[in-house]
Order: structure tokens, then C-alpha cells, then sequence
């Protein structure tokens, strides 16, 4: 395809990029949905990778692979069609009980993700990662330090992957955070408010989610941004993440943009 030389940052690299229905990127763009109403913030649970696995007699992993693919073509649409936070549930704190095979298999598939960040710079998404990331070793630190530091001056999408991540344990956190600045004088009990946690979790400075999408037929939060979600609309979908596709998505969108959120108020 023949460059114009007004391409944008987001087609530059993605331009021939095909889909599973067989059209390209440039196709993608031209032909964008309108929604009345769109989430400033969407959190979406990833789950289903290993029973999509299983139905086709192949490892949990590939599973999870299939599933990162399905991960960069929904970041790459959300910012396209202006949803400015998206948040994905990558690994919980609780899914080190998993299988060490399938484990080491998702942790493989991050080092991938970051070592290939420089690829991902013209979709012009900052990307951060929540949870508890000093955990999992000062390899892994630096690399998701590195890929935060060159994608923080991006204005498109925000994405936050929540990655060793746990709702309650986010909390405990800011809670900590809120004593120990009590302890040494720094704020007194009556300074304590919503606005002040907020501002103690790894989701300092955005807003609240609007909208949690749960694909794979569960209807369970499973831990996931508990304190941000308190006005949350939930959307439960029966289909498993390595087949959610754009069509998906936009049906939570028009389903979401069709709730009347009263956030208490008659």
C-alpha cells in the first residue's frame, strides 16, 4: 500500500494487519461504530484461555498464547474508538496456585510482551502495570519499568495491566499507605476520605471504572478492582477470551450505553 505521508501514528505500523474476518486495519478505521454513550474506563477479566485450551485437546499455555493475541487486537481497537482506560486482568495473586507448567507458560508470554514493547510504539498507548509487581523478581521489574517510562508521554489509550494484582490486597496496601502517614503526623483521622484511598491505589489519577466486562460464562468478580468498581455496569458474556473478538466488545458497549447509571440518585 502506497504511504501518503498522512498516515497516523496508530496505522503507520498496523496498516496491512489483517483480522480473523479477513480485513485490515485501514478497513477497521474507515469503518469505526458510533456509540451514543462510551466508558471513559473499561475493565475486562481475560478469562477462559485454559478451557478454550481443553476443548481442543491442546495445553492450558496455548490457550494463554492465543489469548495474548486476542489481548493486543482489543487494546489496539479500545483506542481507537476512544475509550481512553482500559484495564485487563492478566494474572492474580491467587493464580500462582496454578499449574507451574501453565504458569511459567504466562510469565513466558509477559518477557515476550515487554521485550517486544518498542514494536507497539506507534499505537501511541501508555501502558502501566498494577499489582504487585516487585514480586515477581528485578528482571521482570526493570523490564515493566522501562516499558511504563517509554510509553508515559503517549496520549492515546491508558492501559493498566493488572498483572500479580488482587483487589483486596490493593486495598490492604492503601491502607498501610494511610497509617504510616498517620503515624508521623502527615494527615489526621478526619483527613481520611474516598478521594485520599483512591489516591493510595495503583489507580492514583483515573477515573473509576465504568464498565467490567467478564467473558467465559462466570458471573463472578474474582477479585478485580473492588474499590473502583463500586458503580461499575457488569457485563457477563458467554464466550471464551481467545474468541472475543471487536463484535463483542461492541455489544457490551451498545448494552452499556443503553443502562440508565443513577449512581444512587432516583
Amino acid at each position: 500500500m502506497k504511504d501518503s505521508g498522512k498516515q497516523t501514528a496508530v496505522l503507520s505500523e498496523f496498516i496491512n494487519v489483517y483480522f480473523e474476518d479477513g480485513t485490515t486495519m485501514a478497513n477497521k478505521m474507515t469503518n469505526l461504530p458510533k456509540f451514543d454513550i462510551i466508558p471513559k474506563h473499561v475493565g475486562i477479566i481475560m478469562d477462559g484461555n485454559g478451557r478454550w485450551a481443553k476443548l481442543r485437546g491442546l495445553p492450558r499455555y496455548a490457550g494463554h498464547k492465543i489469548g495474548a493475541n486476542t489481548f493486543k487486537k482489543i487494546v489496539r481497537y479500545c483506542n481507537n474508538i476512544g475509550i481512553k482506560y482500559l484495564t485487563v486482568y492478566a494474572f492474580s495473586t491467587e493464580n500462582w496456585k496454578r499449574p507451574k507448567e501453565e504458569v511459567d507458560g504466562i510469565l513466558k508470554l509477559l518477557d515476550t510482551y515487554l521485550d517486544d514493547a518498542e514494536n507497539y510504539k506507534a499505537d501511541n498507548v501508555r501502558t502501566r502495570f498494577i499489582g504487585d509487581v516487585d514480586s515477581l523478581g528485578e528482571v521482570f521489574k526493570q523490564k515493566i519499568k522501562k516499558t511504563e517510562e517509554m510509553s508515559e508521554n503517549f496520549t492515546g489509550l491508558t492501559l493498566n495491566i493488572a498483572f500479580n494484582y488482587g483487589g483486596r490486597n490493593e486495598i490492604i496496601q492503601a491502607i498501610k499507605k494511610i497509617a504510616d502517614s498517620h503515624k508521623i503526623g502527615e494527615l489526621s483521622l478526619d483527613d481520611i476520605n474516598e478521594s485520599l484511598v483512591s489516591d493510595c491505589l495503583y489507580t492514583k489519577g483515573q477515573p473509576d471504572v465504568d464498565l467490567i466486562i467478564r467473558p467465559s460464562g462466570e458471573f463472578r468478580l474474582s477479585n478485580f478492582m473492588l474499590w473502583q468498581s463500586a458503580y461499575a455496569e457488569y457485563i457477563f458474556m458467554d464466550i471464551l477470551w481467545p474468541d472475543f473478538s471487536e463484535k463483542h466488545l461492541n455489544k457490551a458497549l451498545e448494552e452499556f450505553a443503553h443502562r440508565n447509571r443513577r449512581f444512587g440518585g432516583a
